[in-house]
C-alpha cells in the first residue's frame, strides 16, 4: 500500500514494534461482524482419555540460560508482560509409537513405545481470568533446521486479543540438534532416539539429508497427541490449570505451517482416528493448515524409512475429519498445491474451508522477526535465513491479516456453529494465474494491497535459501500512483471502504481493519 523504500521499511518495522510493545490485555470479540451466540465460555465436555500425558519439568529462564526462540530474544523482541502474558518452557517425556502408513486410512504401529524427550514452549495470559479457554498448539517448523515460531508470528495478534494460549513443540530431531548446540546444559536431555538399533533390518540405511539413522522423525505424531492431552488434562503439572484442580482449556486448535502443515495431514488422516477410537473424541477441536497441500508440502513420510504419500494420493486431502479445518495457501505455493482444492463444506463432520491468499508470500519476514534472534541461530550452529532475495527484501505482505481472521472464524465455528465466509480461489487458466491490469492475481482472499494497489505482488523470487517461495513487491511508478489516487484523501477513502467491506464479510478482524486504515493514513500516497 506504500512504496517499499528504506523509509517505508523503517515505518513498517516501527508499526510492528509499536504493536509488540503496546499494552494489549485480552479483549474478546467487539464487532457484530464476528457474532457470539451466548457470550459465555462453553462447558468442557467430559472425555475419559486413554492417550497418555507426558511427564514434564519446568525449565526456568535465567540470566545465563533462556529458551531458544524466547519472546524477549526474538529478532524483534517482545515484552510479553506488557501484553498481560507470561512464557514458560518445559521438558516433556513419554513413550511414542512409530507408525507406518501404507495406504489411506489409519496408520499402523511399526515400533511401539519408543522413549522421547522434547521441549514445549508456552505463552499464556498471566492471569487465569484473562484466559479464553483456547490454546493454539503447533509443531514448530524445522525447515530451516531449527525451530521457527511461525504460528505465533502469523496469529499472535488474534491470540493475544482473544486471551488465547499458544504452545509450540519441538517436532524433529534436526531441531533438537540445534537446541543442544545452542545450550547443551538446558537441552541435553532432549531425545528423539531411534528405537531400532543400527543393525536392525527395519532401520533403513538411507535417510533424508536432514535426518539420521540414530534418531527417528516419526515420534512426533504421538508427541503431538500427548502434549495436547496434557493441556486438556487435570494434571497438576498442566500450565493451563493455573495451579487449580482442573484445566481451564476448553478448546485446542492445531496449527501447522509449510512442513508442519503437511505434518497435520499425516496426523489428522493417519493418527487422529486412533485417538478417537481410544478416547472417544479427538484432542484437537479444529485445525488451521497453513501453506501446505497437494503437491506442495501436502504430506510427509510417516517414519523416516518410508516415502511420503504421492502428490495425487487421497491421504493429502481432508474429508470427513470430524472437526473443522481451514486450509490457507499462499501465492507462492497455490499452483503446485492446486490438488489441495476441494469444495467448501458446512456438513456435520466435514466442515472445511479452502483459502488462497492473493498477494501473500510463503516465506515471510514475520516468521523470522518473531523467532530466535540471529545470534541465537548462529549459536545453534545454523545459518541465519536471508531477509532479502535477488529482487529485493522478502515480501512485506502481511499474511497475518488472513491468519488472524482464520483463527477468529475457526473459534466461532467450533464454539457457536457460525460458519466462516467462503472465498473463491485464485483464478487459474491453462495452468497460470489470471492477472489484472497491474499484474496482480485475481480471485483469492482479498485485501487493500491488491484492491487498492500501489504495487505488483509476486509470490516467488530468486536467490538463496527459501527465496523461491519468499515473494517480493514492485511498487508502481509515481505517475501511475498519482493517476490512481490524485489526492491522499482519495487513497485513504478507497482503503477505508475496502477494509470496511472485508471486515463486514469477516475476512478481516476489526483490529486488522483499523491497522490497515491507519497504515493508509500514514502512507506517502500520492508521491
Amino acid at each position: 500500500m506504500q512504496k517499499f523504500t528504506g523509509a517505508s521499511l523503517a515505518l513498517s518495522l516501527s508499526l510492528v514494534v509499536g504493536v509488540v510493545g503496546a499494552g494489549m490485555l485480552p479483549a474478546h470479540a467487539e464487532a457484530d461482524e464476528f457474532p457470539r451466540k451466548g457470550g459465555q465460555k462453553t462447558s468442557r465436555p467430559a472425555v475419559q482419555r486413554v492417550t497418555p500425558i507426558p511427564e514434564t519439568t519446568l525449565l526456568p529462564a535465567t540470566e545465563d540460560s533462556h529458551p531458544f526462540g524466547a519472546a524477549d530474544h526474538q529478532l524483534i523482541p517482545e515484552d510479553l508482560s506488557r501484553q498481560g502474558y507470561v512464557e514458560e518452557e518445559y521438558l516433556a517425556s513419554g513413550n511414542a509409537n512409530v507408525y507406518s502408513w501404507p495406504a489411506p486410512g489409519p496408520a499402523i504401529v511399526r515400533t511401539a513405545d519408543a522413549p522421547y524427550t522434547t521441549r514445549v514452549l508456552v505463552r499464556k495470559p498471566a492471569k487465569d481470568e484473562h484466559f479464553s479457554g483456547n490454546v493454539v498448539v503447533e509443531m514448530l517448523n524445522p525447515s530451516n533446521l531449527f525451530d521457527l515460531n511461525i504460528g505465533w508470528a502469523m496469529a499472535r495478534e488474534q491470540i493475544v486479543s482473544n486471551g488465547d494460549a499458544w504452545v509450540g513443540i519441538t517436532a524433529k530431531p534436526i531441531s533438537v540438534e540445534a537446541l543442544k548446540n545452542f545450550d547443551a546444559e538446558r537441552y541435553g536431555s532432549l531425545s528423539f532416539a531411534n528405537p531400532l538399533p543400527l543393525d536392525d533390518p527395519q532401520n533403513c540405511t538411507a535417510v533424508a539429508a536432514d535426518s539420521s539413522r540414530t534418531t527417528e522423525n516419526g515420534l512426533v505424531w504421538d508427541i503431538y497427541s500427548q502434549v495436547g492431552a496434557w493441556l486438556k488434562s487435570d494434571a497438576p503439572s498442566n500450565p493451563l490449570a493455573y495451579g487449580g484442580e482442573s484445566t481451564l482449556v476448553e478448546r485446542a486448535y492445531g496449527f501447522g505451517y509449510s512442513q508442519t502443515g503437511g505434518y497435520l495431514a499425516n496426523y489428522i488422516n493417519g493418527v487422529q482416528p486412533h485417538v478417537v477410537e481410544s478416547d472417544g473424541a479427538p484432542i484437537y477441536d479444529g485445525y488451521i493448515v497453513g501453506v501446505a497441500g497437494g503437491a506442495f508440502a501436502g504430506a510427509y513420510p510417516m517414519n523416516q524409512c518410508e516415502s511420503a504419500p504421492g502428490p495425487e494420493d487421497p491421504r493429502r486431502q481432508f474429508k470427513d475429519v470430524g472437526v473443522p479445518i481451514m486450509r490457507l495457501m499462499s501465492q507462492s505455493d497455490y499452483l503446485r498445491g492446486i490438488g489441495s482444492r476441494r469444495p467448501d463444506s458446512d456438513a456435520t463432520g466435514d466442515q472445511y474451508r479452502h483459502y488462497e491468499m492473493a498477494g501473500a508470500g510463503h516465506a515471510t519476514p514475520d516468521e523470522l522477526y518473531f523467532s530466535a534472534a540471529s545470534e541465537d541461530i548462529v549459536a545453534a550452529g545454523r545459518t541465519v535465513p536471508p531477509m532479502s532475495c535477488n529482487e529485493g527484501p522478502r515480501s512485506r505482505f502481511p499474511s497475518s491479516i488472513f491468519f488472524n481472521a482464520a483463527l477468529k472464524n475457526l473459534d466461532l465455528w467450533v464454539q457457536d456453529g457460525v460458519a466462516p465466509p467462503r472465498a473463491e480461489p485464485i483464478l487459474v487458466e491453462n495452468g497460470a494465474a489470471v492477472l489484472d491490469e497491474f499484474g496482480n492475481v485475481q480471485g483469492g482472499l482479498r485485501s487493500p494491497y491488491l484492491d487498492v494497489p500501489t504495487s505488483t505482488w509476486y509470490g516467488t523470487a530468486t536467490g538463496a535459501s527459501f527465496c523461491f517461495i519468499a515473494g517480493y513487491e514492485r511498487p508502481f511508478d509515481d505517475e501511475t500512483v498519482s493517476a490512481l489516487y490524485p489526492t491522499h484523501g482519495s487513497y485513504v477513502k478507497a482503503v477505508k471502504d475496502n477494509v470496511r467491506e472485508l471486515k463486514e464479510q469477516r475476512f478481516l478482524t476489526p483490529e486488522d481493519a483499523r491497522k490497515l486504515h491507519k497504515e493508509a493514513t500514514q502512507a506517502d500516497i500520492p508521491r
